[in-house]
C-alpha cells in the first residue's frame, strides 16, 4: 500500500485526471471482450511493450476469457525525455518465435507511432499468422507514421499522462488512474 503522504506528494504533480481507475476499468473489461470474441476458439499471445504496459497487461489478460500465452519485450524511443526521440531500441528479440502464431501486441500508448511501426515491420517478418496491436492510449496528434492499432482503450490530447503503469523518470507508475502530469514537474 502506498503511505499516504507520499500518494499526496504524488497527487499535487497532477494537474488534471483524465481517466478514473473506474474508467479504466469498465474500458479494459471491454477490450478483454472484444479479444475474445476475435479470437475464439484460438490460444492468442499477448505480446507486452515494456515498461509501461506491465499494469495494463496484467488486468487486460485477465479479461481475456481464451488460453492465452504472456511474453514481454522491452522497447524504448524516449529515453529519459519526455517527447520519443525518434529512435527505436528494443530488447531481445531474437528468442521470440512467433511464426504461425496470432500475436496481439499490447502497447501502454502510442504518440509518434515509430517504436510501434518498426516493431511491427519486425514481427510481420517473423511470419506470425496474425498480428493486431491493443493500445491502452492512442495520441494522434503527436503521430509521425501511419500506424494501425486494432483496439483502442482511450484517445488522448497532447499532454504528458501518468498513472496506471506510465511514468516520469520511473515515477507515478502506480497511480490508479492517468493524470496529466504539471508541465513544471518534468521540465
Amino acid at each position: 500500500m502506498i503511505d499516504a503522504k507520499e500518494k499526496a506528494g504524488m497527487e499535487k504533480d497532477i494537474s488534471e485526471i483524465l481517466f478514473t481507475e473506474t474508467m479504466i476499468g469498465e474500458r479494459v473489461t471491454r477490450l478483454g471482450m472484444q479479444i475474445t470474441r476475435d479470437y475464439a476458439g484460438k490460444a492468442p499471445l499477448l505480446l507486452g511493450v515494456l515498461k509501461g504496459c506491465f499494469v495494463f497487461m496484467a488486468d487486460l489478460m485477465r479479461r481475456v476469457g481464451l488460453r492465452c500465452e504472456v511474453r514481454f519485450i522491452a522497447a524504448s524511443s524516449y529515453g529519459s525525455g519526455t517527447v520519443s526521440s525518434g529512435g527505436v531500441r528494443f530488447g531481445e528479440l531474437s528468442q521470440l518465435d512467433i511464426e504461425g502464431r496470432d500475436v496481439v501486441v499490447v502497447e501502454d500508448i502510442v504518440d509518434s507511432g515509430l517504436t510501434l511501426k518498426r516493431l511491427r515491420d519486425i514481427l510481420t517478418e517473423m511470419r506470425p499468422a496474425s498480428l493486431r496491436v491493443c493500445a491502452l492510449l492512442d495520441k494522434k496528434s503527436r503521430r509521425e507514421v501511419e500506424v494501425e492499432i486494432d483496439y483502442i482503450g482511450f484517445e488522448c490530447g497532447d499532454v504528458f499522462c501518468v498513472g496506471y503503469g506510465l511514468d516520469c523518470a520511473e515515477r507515478y507508475r502506480n497511480l490508479p488512474y492517468i493524470g496529466v502530469l504539471k508541465p513544471e514537474i518534468y521540465i
